[in-house]
């Protein structure tokens, strides 16, 4: 008499996000990227490289972090976060090679191309000018980054997948470093930017995210 055999169910999967590379690490970026927050390690420096990656479910990105730090253990982790729904690595180094050798390595261990993330979708993006004081009290009650101060204008960015609100603070950064970060998310279910600065510097900013968002590779 034959016996039936029931079928074994299919392993769980990971699913790639973002992964994605930050270029020359700006000086306020930076530091706020450092700063002592629980899901802060080693601190980035200015000039360094990062490469980000975000994928579902969170807890898979253990499993990322040890294949891309035994490829490159030169590289160190400065994030690494499980939240609720996905996974968070950021690595940096100044060999901006070892970090493409880590995304490979990555990449290959999810059996997945980089064309295969989310593209960016900008949820909000707004200046807001002359900020009065009792609106400042408000933000700098839950900033890590720089104050905004009353009469200054705010620029004010909404990104999903939320890794991608790192890509939006370091290069508006880039395209007007006049500009004072006041706080910059990438945890979550969005990521988001907050700068001050003149009218004109945070138009140039603003144009300057919008463009790369746009511009970047995904499904």
């Amino acid at each position: 008499m034959a016996t039936s055999s029931k079928s074994q169910p299919a392993k769980p999967t990971a699913q790639l996000r973002v992964c994605l590379t930050l270029t020359d690490l700006q000086p306020q970026f930076a530091s706020w990227m450092s700063s002592p927050v629980g899901a802060r390690g080693y601190v980035a420096m200015q000039g360094m490289h990062a490469l980000l990656v975000e994928i579902a479910p969170g807890l898979a990105i253990q499993r990322i972090v040890d294949r891309a730090l035994k490829q490159e253990p030169g590289l160190e982790p400065g994030i690494l976060a499980v939240e609720r729904q996905f996974g968070v690595l950021e690595l940096h180094g100044r060999d901006e090679a070892a970090l493409v050798r880590a995304r490979e390595a990555i990449l290959d261990g999810l059996s997945a191309k980089a064309s295969e993330q989310l593209r960016p979708q900008l949820l909000y993006s707004d200046i807001i000018e002359d900020i009065t004081d009792q609106h400042a009290v408000l933000i700098n009650r839950t900033r890590q980054a720089n104050m905004v101060l009353p009469g200054q204008n705010l620029l004010l960015m909404e990104v999903a997948p939320a890794l991608y609100g790192a890509y939006m603070g370091n290069e508006a950064e880039k395209a007007a470093p006049d500009l004072s970060l006041v706080e910059c998310s990438m945890i979550g279910a969005s990521g988001r930017l907050y700068m001050a600065g003149s009218k004109d510097s945070l138009r140039k900013a603003q144009a300057r995210v919008e463009q790369l968002l746009a511009d970047v590779d995904g499904r």
